[in-house]
């Protein structure tokens, strides 16, 4: 009991985010990802390239 007396103590000091900075954490993250994605394929499609022309 004491535990979960502490857990509810410490959930009481959380400051959660507002709705402005969810949209914006969202926002950056889905950039994020699209510009990996963009960085791997760019480097997958080199590779694949580079191994096609090396067994020619």
């Amino acid at each position: 009991m004491r535990f979960l007396s502490n857990v509810f103590k410490e959930m009481k000091k959380v400051t959660w985010p507002t709705g402005k900075e969810v949209n914006k954490y969202t926002i950056t993250v889905i950039i994020t990802v699209v510009v990996a994605l963009g960085f791997f394929a760019v480097v997958d499609y080199g590779i694949h390239q580079l191994i096609t022309f090396l067994l020619k």
